[in-house]
C-alpha cells in the first residue's frame, strides 16, 4: 500500500498525470454526484419529467457544446504558450462560444415543432428565453475548466464541480413540491449560473496574472492567424465528434417516448463518464505537449499506460455489475439498458487509443490528420446508428460505437506506434517555469 501511495506521490510531481488526475477526480466527482442527482430526480419526478428533464439538458449541452467544445483542442494547445495574450484568448474563445451557441438555440426554438413532443415544453416565450440564458451560460462553463487546464490549474476543476454538483442536488430536492414539471432543468442551471462568478474571478484575477508573470518574455504569443489555421482543421473534426456525444442522444429523443428516452439516458451518461476518464489524460497531454514537445513520445507512451490502467477494471466492472448498477435505478433502467452500458463501456478501450493519438496530433498542430480521423469516426457512429436503430433499438448506439471506434484504433495504430517511438524533437521547448509547477 505504501508503494502504491509513493509512486502515486511521484506521479503528482509530473505536470502531466497531476494535470491527468486532477481531471479524472473530477470525472468521478461528477459521476459519483451525477448518479445520486438522478438517483433523487428519479424518485422525485415522475419518468416523462425524468425523461423530458434529460432530453431538455441535452438539447441544451449540443447547442452550448457547437464551438465550446470546437475550442476545446484550441485552448489547450495555445493558453500554455499564449504569454501576454492569455486572457484575450480565453475572452474570445468564451464570446466565440456564447454567441453561436445562442444563435443555433435560437434557429432551434424556432423550428421546436420539428422536433417532437419531447421539446414542446420549450414552447412559449419564457421557457424559451430560459433555455436560451441556459445556453449561453453552460457555454461559458464548459470552457472555464479548459482555461484552468491549459494554464496548468486542473487541479481546481474537482473542487468547482464538487460545490456544483452539491448545490444542485440541494435545489433538485427543493423544487421537487414547488415545480413538478421543469424543475429538473432549473436546478441544473441556476448552480451553473450561480458557479460562473467565483471560478471566473479565479481565473481572471488570480491564475491568469500568475501565468503571464511566468511567461517567457522572449517566447512570441500565437498569432490569431496561427490559431485561426489550427481551428480550421480542429473543429470541423471536434464538431464532428460532438454529434456523436451530444446529437445521437437528441436524435434519440425525437424517436422514443420520454419514459424511454430517460431509461436510455442513464445507460448512456453512465458510459460516456468512462469514456471521460479517458478523454482527461488526452487533454493533459496536449498541454504538456504544448509546453515540451521533446518529450511528447514520453508523454504519450505514460498518457496511454495511465489511462490503461485506470479504465481497464473500472470497464471490467461495469460489463460485469450493469444490471446491478442501473436497478439502483429502478428494473426497468436494468431491462432497458444493461446491453447499450455494457457495450458502450467497452467501446472506450479503443478510444483511448484514438484520445491519446488526437492529443498528440493536436500538440504537433497536425489540423488536417487531426480533422480527417475525427469527421471519419463520427460518420461511421451516425452512419452505424442509424442503420442498426430499426433493428436493435436504442442499443444501436453501443453497437454503431463499438463498431466504429475499434475501426479507427485499427486504422491510425500504425501512425500511432510512430507517435510513441520517435515523437516530435524538431520544435523547440517552450519556457514556461519549471515542469513541476503547480
Amino acid at each position: 500500500m505504501s508503494s502504491v501511495w509513493g509512486k502515486i506521490l511521484h506521479d503528482l510531481r509530473n505536470p502531466l498525470f497531476r494535470q491527468g488526475y486532477a481531471l479524472m477526480a473530477n470525472t468521478v466527482v461528477t459521476g459519483v454526484l451525477g448518479m445520486g442527482y438522478w438517483l433523487l430526480a428519479a424518485r422525485l419526478y415522475s419518468p416523462e419529467e425524468f425523461g423530458r428533464g434529460q432530453a431538455v439538458i441535452t438539447a441544451m449541452r449540443l447547442f452550448a457544446s457547437l464551438t465550446a467544445l470546437g475550442f476545446v483542442g484550441a485552448l489547450a494547445r495555445f493558453l500554455p504558450v499564449a504569454g501576454r495574450r492569455t486572457p484575450e484568448l480565453a475572452l474570445r474563445g468564451y464570446g466565440l462560444a456564447a454567441a453561436t451557441g445562442g444563435v443555433a438555440a435560437l434557429g432551434f426554438l424556432l423550428t421546436l415543432p420539428m422536433w417532437g413532443k419531447t421539446y414542446s415544453v420549450l414552447s412559449g416565450f419564457w421557457p424559451g428565453l430560459f433555455f436560451l440564458a441556459s445556453v449561453l451560460v453552460w457555454a461559458v462553463f464548459t470552457l472555464q475548466d479548459v482555461v484552468l487546464t491549459g494554464l496548468r490549474r486542473a487541479t481546481f476543476v474537482p473542487l468547482n464541480n464538487l460545490v456544483f454538483g452539491i448545490v444542485k442536488m440541494g435545489l433538485l430536492v427543493a423544487l421537487a413540491g414547488a415545480l413538478p414539471s421543469g424543475g429538473i432543468f432549473v436546478s441544473w442551471v441556476i448552480p451553473t449560473a450561480l458557479a460562473l462568478i467565483p471560478v471566473n474571478w479565479l481565473i481572471f484575477a488570480v491564475v491568469v496574472p500568475r501565468h503571464v508573470e511566468k511567461s517567457d518574455p522572449g517566447q512570441e504569443p500565437p498569432r490569431l492567424r496561427e490559431i485561426g489555421r489550427f481551428l480550421a482543421g480542429d473543429f470541423p473534426g471536434t464538431l464532428s465528434i460532438l454529434g456523436i456525444v451530444y446529437l445521437v442522444p437528441v436524435v434519440i429523443a425525437t424517436q422514443v417516448g420520454e419514459a424511454t428516452f430517460g431509461r436510455f439516458s442513464m445507460a448512456h451518461t453512465l458510459a460516456s463518464m468512462i469514456e471521460l476518464l479517458a478523454m482527461n489524460m488526452a487533454v493533459s497531454l496536449t498541454v504538456e505537449g504544448s509546453f515540451d514537445r521533446a518529450k511528447l513520445a514520453e508523454n504519450c507512451r505514460r498518457a496511454l499506460r495511465r489511462a490503461f490502467m485506470i479504465v481497464t477494471p473500472i470497464i471490467a466492472v461495469a460489463i460485469l455489475a450493469a444490471p446491478l448498477i442501473l436497478t439502483v435505478f429502478g428494473s426497468a433502467f436494468a431491462d432497458e439498458g444493461t446491453t447499450l452500458l455494457r457495450l458502450m463501456s467497452l467501446a472506450v478501450l479503443p478510444r483511448v487509443l484514438i484520445e491519446v493519438y488526437l492529443s498528440a496530433l493536436r500538440a504537433q498542430s497536425r489540423a488536417r490528420t487531426l480533422a480527417t480521423v475525427q469527421i471519419g469516426l463520427a460518420v461511421l457512429v451516425l452512419v452505424s446508428t442509424v442503420a442498426l436503430f430499426p433493428y436493435t433499438g436504442v442499443n444501436a448506439v453501443g453497437y454503431g460505437l463499438l463498431f466504429s471506434e475499434l475501426l479507427v484504433a485499427v486504422l491510425i495504430f500504425g501512425n500511432l506506434r510512430k507517435i510513441l517511438k520517435f515523437g516530435e524533437t524538431r520544435t523547440p521547448v517552450v519556457t514556461q517555469g519549471s515542469s513541476g509547477a503547480a
